[in-house]
């Protein structure tokens, strides 16, 4: 979801339909690999019954809480409603730790139980993007690169590539049959297919998550997030020189870009 995020908000596609639907399909796709590691791997015992719970609890009284609590104690200058949010966060997010499964899935789920309320608040919304990409994500990034052994790449550049020729090859199968099968023509579908082929986030979550519970030696973790990182790079330089759906972008961004890339550095900063 980052890379394609990032690319949304960069070109203006997060404002269209054929935006939103592609941010969404990565969300599902990413929601449905971090609650198969947690049901294949994590071990189910009363810690998870409790962590369960929580965030069963979360996802039905934030959405109601919330509200109420931004009224009462929002809308001063120590930031409550930001403070609030990442409390919430971080604590299911401990939870799920503490519990054995993935600390990520109580985010995406409080993301969609406050997409309704939260999500309208545009300000809110970037001073929490802020928080996210310029100071969290990079001691993640930091974390999950420690572990990776330069060495094991060097000695593997075939693996690297077979990871990555893999992983491409089987999102063009599986995801461009379904975007043309409903109407999209074919420099949307392979667009969408390729960006959908990128895999930073979760990929590197997954990866990391095996090397934690010992399914993966170091090795095969070097190689696999070095695969990671490719299809992060690869798929979407492809997508945008060659398949960029310019009759997609919105039309105050679309002549723009035709001309001058300067304006999509404005467009960043005001997304």
């Amino acid at each position: 979801v980052a890379v394609v995020y990032t690319v949304m908000m960069e070109y203006g596609f997060n404002r269209t339909d054929f935006g939103k639907t592609i941010l969404a399909a990565c969300f599902i796709t990413d929601l449905g690999t971090v609650v198969t590691l947690g049901l294949v791997f994590a071990p189910f015992t009363w810690k998870t019954a409790l962590f369960v719970a929580a965030v069963g609890a979360a996802f039905v009284g934030l959405p109601r809480a919330t509200p109420v609590i931004f009224a009462k104690f929002g809308g001063r200058p120590s930031e409550f409603e930001t403070k609030f949010l990442f409390f919430a966060l971080m604590a299911l997010g401990a939870l799920a730790t503490w519990a054995g499964s993935e600390g990520v899935l109580p985010a995406y789920l409080i993301g969609m139980a406050l997409a309704g309320s939260v999500g309208r608040d545009h300000a809110l919304i970037r001073k929490i993007r802020a928080v996210t990409i310029g100071l969290l994500t990079p001691f993640y990034f930091i974390r999950a690169g420690y572990f990776v052994s330069i060495p094991a790449v060097l000695a593997a550049p075939l693996g690297v590539a077979a990871f990555l020729a893999v992983e491409m090859a089987t999102k063009i199968v599986s995801v461009y049959p379904v975007a043309r099968r409903f109407g999209s023509p074919h420099k949307d579908a392979m667009y969408t297919t390729l960006l959908m082929a990128s895999g930073l986030t979760f990929g590197t979550i997954s990866a990391l998550f095996g090397l934690s519970n010992n399914i993966i030696d170091e090795s095969q973790y070097s190689t696999l997030v070095a695969a990671i990182i490719a299809t992060a790079i690869v798929p979407t330089m492809i997508a945008n020189s060659l398949y960029l759906p310019r009759h997609r972008l919105p039309r105050e961004t679309a002549p723009q870009r035709m001309h001058s890339a300067e304006p999509a550095k404005e467009s960043v900063l005001e997304g």
